[in-house]
Parts: C-alpha cells; sequence; structure tokens
C-alpha cells in the first residue's frame, strides 16, 4: 500500500510554496520522496523555505511571476533541464485584495485575476509537454472555500477561485487521454500570513470561523500534506477533475 503514495523519483512544482499552505504541500511531497522546484515571487522567502525544507530535499528554488508568460516558460525550461523530468505541479501561488466591490479597482481585479487564475493555466499549459512526455502526471490546483461559495470582502479572489474549479474540470478532460490527471484541493480556514491579514482586517473573522469548524480548530499547514500526497501520487490515478474540501467540515456545516 506503502508504494501508492511513494513519490521517489517523482519531480514536483510548488508555486507559492515558499509559505502557508505551500510549504505544507512541499512538506509532504518532500516527505513521501519527491523532488522540489519551489516558485515564488519573494526570493529571500524562497530561501528562507529551502531551509526548513533542507532536512527533506534539496529544492531547486526559482524566482518568478506566474501571471508573466514568459517567467512560466522559464520555470517549465529549468525544472526540466535541471531534473530532466516534470511529473507534478501544484498551482498554488495566490493573492487576494479585500476591498468591497464598488471601490475595487481594475488593475486589483486584473492583478487577482492574473496570479490566482490566469497563472495557474499559464503553469499547466507550460508544464503540459513534460508531463506528457513523461508518460503522465498530476496537476493540482489549490482553490478556496470560496470556489464553492462568494465572498463579500473578497469578490475577485472568489471569483478566481470559482474559475480554478473549471479550469480544473475542463484541462481533466482535454488531457485525460495522455494520462494526466488534474483535480483540486479546496482548502478551509488555514493559519496563515494571507489569513493572519484577513483576521486584522476583518472583525471578529477568528471566532466566527472557528464557530462554525465542526473540529473546533483552525488547520494548519501541515494538514493539506495528506490530501496533495494522495492527490500527486499513483493512489489517485482512476481520479481526475474533482475538487476536494480540506475544511475541517466548515462546508459540510452551512
Amino acid at each position: 500500500m506503502n508504494k501508492l503514495f511513494d513519490l521517489t523519483g517523482k519531480v514536483a512544482i510548488v508555486t507559492g510554496g515558499n509559505g502557508g499552505i505551500g510549504l505544507g504541500i512541499a512538506e509532504g511531497l518532500a516527505q513521501a520522496g519527491a523532488k522540489l522546484a519551489i516558485v515564488g515571487r519573494n526570493a529571500e522567502k524562497s530561501q528562507e523555505a529551502a531551509k526548513v525544507l533542507s532536512a527533506l530535499t534539496d529544492p531547486l528554488i526559482l524566482t518568478a511571476d506566474v501571471a508573466k508568460p514568459n517567467d512560466v516558460n522559464t520555470v517549465a525550461k529549468k525544472v526540466a533541464d535541471h531534473f530532466g523530468r516534470i511529473d507534478i505541479l501544484f498551482n498554488n501561488a495566490g493573492i487576494n485584495i479585500r476591498k468591497p466591490p464598488q471601490t475595487l479597482t481594475l488593475e486589483e481585479w486584473h492583478t487577482v485575476l492574473g496570479i490566482n487564475l490566469t497563472g495557474a493555466f499559464l503553469m499547466s499549459q507550460a508544464a503540459y509537454p513534460a508531463l506528457k512526455q513523461a508518460g503522465g502526471g498530476k496537476i493540482i490546483n489549490i482553490g478556496s472555500m470560496t470556489s464553492i461559495f462568494g465572498a463579500s470582502f473578497a469578490v475577485a479572489y472568489a471569483t478566481s477561485k470559482g474559475g480554478i474549479v473549471q479550469l480544473t474540470k475542463s484541462l481533466a478532460l482535454a488531457w485525460a487521454a495522455d494520462n494526466i490527471q488534474v483535480n483540486a484541493i479546496l482548502p478551509g480556514w488555514f493559519i496563515t500570513d494571507l489569513t493572519n491579514r484577513a483576521r486584522t482586517e476583518v472583525s471578529g473573522l477568528y471566532e466566527r470561523v472557528l464557530a462554525r469548524i465542526p473540529t473546533g480548530r483552525w488547520a494548519q499547514p501541515k494538514d493539506i500534506a495528506g490530501t496533495a500526497v494522495w492527490l500527486a501520487s499513483a493512489a489517485s490515478d482512476y481520479v481526475t477533475g474533482i475538487a476536494v474540501p480540506v475544511d475541517g467540515g466548515y462546508c459540510s456545516s452551512l
């Protein structure tokens, strides 16, 4: 059974893998034996993540903006050149701008959609040739609870994460014949830098959310690792086009 989840010899790219949920994913993949490429915009933060991962693996650190096609194509080429293959892609990079919709500028809208949704498309497109050449692979897109329902204080973010689910389903259909499984994870409320800012900006958020989580706690980044490894491994070879909530039961308590 353990062999089903063994990622030894596999090469994984994790965008936004230098902190929060992305780092939790990266640690899980490394523990399962994968070689890692960590992609982020903040080089210093990525180097700190490399130190965290150093006991498990020696990650390739790449500084790039996933909303920029040239950066994305360079990432795919450098990973393939360095490791000789690409097997797994986690599209985790994301940002949020919390404003009422009536005050959100068009530039802010495009910024959020560009990184969260267009970036996932561009990275998937760039990785596709290497995944196909490897005989198949895995793409896992990171959505959100707002993939399921709206967020009045994060309209662009919720829109981008709703799009992630449809992108996942569409790519799953398009690339099934190439033995590429495409799935999504919809994280609940995790304790990260991103949600810490939300707790500062939205009064009473932590308490209201906690009261609705059946498991009685906010998640830690490590709580996503098991689902990440499952969707990246042979254990999920017959699973494609789905979106899996990892939320402590939050969505079930609607």
